[in-house]
């Protein structure tokens, strides 16, 4: 059997743990969580990181930073996962579904213009499968109609942007805030996960109050209060240190993680291009302005029964391929919230696109094998 996705562990996950364990402090930012915050804020210039226990509440802090409330609107791409929405839904904002690009499933940034009314609050760009948004475009918006940018990055640690500058940018670095995700689905994993990025001076000091519950108790360990209390609203958003140690045993791994990872997705897109043009099936698109970082590797089919033909075909062989997400725009809970626009290219993403098993320990050129028979 060739599973969807495997986590790949270094070896050293456990002796952190257990080193954490043994210190006496494994309630939360410790030893792991400094190390690994530190690592993020010196490898990719982030000014300021904070783990939590989730992407997902990585982005209901960027949510609360950002003052949304009630009535407020906030542009989403409707192909993504739920806690995208969900984070900025909880506090009260409508959102604003935009269309996929017609070859890629990250947003079409030729139409979020006309979706801005006097209610926006923020751009939330989704960086699907680790391959940037346009985000010159995104952040020039911003700017014209002083909207707030949160990138979802679930997917995007060690990718890059080149935006018309010229300068290559790390993703979750450019907008005022980000989330990344350290998933087991991930490409560095904690089992559960995540880390809100702060780009923007003016949030740093109550994305820590916000993360602390409310409490001005980093700041008093640091010795800069004589006493802590309650000063403003939060959550229990940080991991325990067995999370964070997990994690760092990960992040020592980084480069070679990434080096196989890309030579899978390699082996794929080369391997693979000739099939997929007899069988009019689209390989994945990186823009000239992304790098890829090896997060999946997905193909566009030309039908829904194709789809399924090739999950079928891998499944007798013992391979597991996956779609991915169903439109945000389309589903139970906000079909009746939306407003009404056809998105044809997240439906078609929706209808076609295919995942195909990535992951460390891989066989991957049995899979294409199968694929190629």
């Amino acid at each position: 059997m060739i599973p969807f996705n495997k986590p790949y562990l270094t070896g050293k996950e456990t002796e952190y743990i257990t080193d954490a364990v043994i210190s006496g402090k494994i309630s939360g930012n410790g030893k792991y969580t400094q190390k690994c915050q530190q690592f993020f804020e010196t490898k990719f210039g982030f000014k300021k990181t904070l783990l939590t226990t989730s992407c997902t509440d990585a982005l209901e802090m960027a949510a609360i930073l950002i003052g949304i409330k009630e009535g407020d609107e906030v542009i989403i791409p409707s192909y993504t996962f739920v806690s995208t929405a969900n984070a900025f839904v909880l506090r009260g904002a409508k959102i604003i579904f935009a269309d996929s690009l017609p070859n890629h499933p990250n947003m079409d940034c030729s139409t979020l213009e006309a979706l801005i009314t006097s209610k926006t609050k923020a751009i939330v760009p989704v960086h699907y499968a680790g391959v940037a948004c346009d985000m010159d475009t995104i952040m020039e918006l911003a700017k014209k109609y002083n909207l707030f940018v949160v990138e979802d990055a679930a997917q995007a640690i060690d990718s890059y942007y080149t935006g018309k500058d010229g300068i290559k940018k790390p993703l979750g670095s450019i907008g005022h805030l980000a989330a990344f995700s350290f998933h087991e689905t991930k490409n560095i994993i904690a089992g559960e996960g995540g880390m809100l990025v702060v780009n923007d001076e003016q949030f740093i000091n109550r994305a820590e109050i916000i993360w602390e519950k409310g409490t001005n108790r980093s700041s008093f360990f640091r010795g800069e209060v004589d006493k802590y209390g309650w000063v403003d609203i939060g959550s229990s958003f940080l991991p325990s240190e067995i999370i964070a140690a997990f994690l760092w045993a990960q992040l020592e791994n980084l480069e070679n993680i990434q080096k196989i990872r890309k030579q899978h997705w390699d082996a794929y897109q080369s391997q693979l291009l000739s099939w997929a043009k007899v069988n009019e099936i689209e390989l994945p698109f990186i823009p000239e302005y992304s790098t890829n970082n090896g997060h999946m590797f997905f193909i566009k089919c030309k039908n829904i029964t194709q789809r399924t033909q090739i999950i079928n075909k891998l499944k007798a062989k013992n391979t597991h391929s996956v779609f991915h997400y169903i439109s945000l725009h389309s589903s139970p809970y906000y079909i009746e919230k939306h407003d009404g626009r056809i998105l044809h290219n997240t439906d078609n993403f929706t209808d076609t696109l295919l995942r195909l098993p990535l992951f460390y320990e891989l066989d991957v050129q049995t899979v294409i094998n199968q694929i190629l028979e």
